[in-house]
């Protein structure tokens, strides 16, 4: 898909790495995940589950179900915002977090391939976040000049999926073999002899200044405003897309009630109002069946 989306409330401010740490030690100090499975939090019995999440659209979405919906299935959320996309893993495997919900089957694998000790389980698809090459100067993806410098995510799966976006946006040509996370060494062909330069996930939009496009993540996208400040020249596809986010937890407590109640939540009436409401097509919600319903043993 290309085309401009402009015009939807986006996003809201990072409130930081450093604040997020802050509230990660503060929460760890309230006893551990399993006793509060057990004993519940607080006079009215809600069970209470500690989610990590980044700031937009995960934790915003979290946020409307504690406000909305969380008591009336017995949970509440005590929600646990990061900035880096490798801290929530850890936390979750370390026993410092109940759930979380930021990444994709193919992220978890590829965590999973290098923490063998982790045990964590992908528990369902919610929502899909569109990629989008965005540019600050180039209006149009016919225009992108020859020896192009094109920013892309620096981690594998993610860089993986800004080549399938560039290969269907017919940027570059990847080899038929490339696979579902292809690498540079995978482009078959190159007419503009674009650069591609690995960046940070999350530094992609405030360097996209110094490049001539970037494939940015959506939830950076729209915490940087960039479907309003930037010209879009084209989005990833939906159809048949493996990319989706969905709740992650511990293997062990997979089908713990509060965890059930919780992806119930997340796949409600309500909750996809409140998306597509939100984020107008960035922000796509999906269905509820797990795209790997043990994404640990996928890796194996």
């Amino acid at each position: 898909m290309t085309g401009d989306r402009a015009g939807a409330p986006w996003g809201r401010a990072l409130r930081g790495a450093g604040a997020a740490a802050l509230a990660a030690a503060v929460l760890t100090a309230c006893g551990s995940p399993s006793e509060r499975a057990e004993e519940g939090t607080g006079a009215e019995g809600l069970t209470t589950l500690r989610v990590g999440a980044t700031p937009t659209p995960h934790a915003e979405i979290l946020q409307f179900i504690d406000e909305n919906l969380a008591a009336d299935a017995g949970l509440r959320l005590e929600i646990v915002e990061y900035t880096d996309y490798n801290q929530p893993n850890a936390a979750l495997a370390e026993g410092e977090l109940d759930a979380n919900y930021y990444q994709t089957v193919p992220f978890l694998q590829e965590y999973l391939a290098g923490n063998a000790d982790a045990d964590l389980s992908y528990v369902s698809d919610v929502h899909l976040e569109a990629f989008g090459v965005y540019s600050e100067d180039v209006g149009d993806l016919a225009d992108l000049p020859e020896g192009a410098e094109i920013g892309v995510p620096n981690d594998t799966s993610n860089m993986g999926r800004a080549l399938h976006l560039l290969a269907d946006a017919d940027v570059i040509t990847l080899a038929d073999d490339a696979g579902g996370s292809p690498t540079v060494d995978d482009i078959e062909d190159d007419p503009l002899n674009v650069t591609l330069t690995p960046v940070e996930a999350a530094q992609l939009p405030r360097s996209l200044q110094d490049l001539d496009a970037a494939v940015v993540n959506g939830n950076y996208a729209l915490e940087a405003d960039l479907p309003t400040t930037a010209n879009a020249l084209a989005w990833e596809g939906i159809e048949n897309n493996p990319y989706a986010n969905g709740l992650v937890v511990r293997s062990e407590d997979a089908d713990a009630e509060g965890i059930v109640r919780l992806d119930e939540l997340l796949h409600s009436p309500e909750v996809r109002d409140f998306m597509e409401e939100r984020w107008q097509g960035i922000v796509i919600p999906v269905g509820g069946d797990p795209a790997d319903p043990d994404a640990s043993e996928a890796t194996e």
